[in-house]
């Protein structure tokens, strides 16, 4: 693993444009070592690899979720109608990204 240190930090803020103080970075550098430190515990114990990562803690079954009920989809026209702008039968938007 890449060793953390001060240079490293400055060097990722730069990239990440933005900046902090001294004493952030040194406070930022302190909670890696923490980090680092927890890490190689975990690494250290016997059998981990024999284990499938965990992704989720949650079951993500939706059984609490309403069933969607048949309907009529809304005529074209009927939804256009309600739009500000129209353009070959599509809701026409303002440009997002120059």
């Amino acid at each position: 693993m890449k060793e953390i240190n001060l240079d490293v930090l400055h060097d990722a803020a730069h990239r990440l444009l933005f900046d902090m103080s001294e004493e952030e970075y040194a406070t930022l550098l302190q909670e890696f070592d923490v980090l680092t430190k927890q890490m190689e515990t975990i690494g250290r114990i016997e059998g981990l690899e024999n284990f499938e990562p965990m992704t989720f803690p949650f079951d993500c079954t939706t059984t609490y979720l309403r069933e969607d009920e048949p309907s009529v989809p809304l005529d074209r026209d009927l939804a256009l109608s309600n739009a500000g702008s129209v353009q070959d039968h599509q809701i026409k938007l303002p440009k997002v990204v120059g």
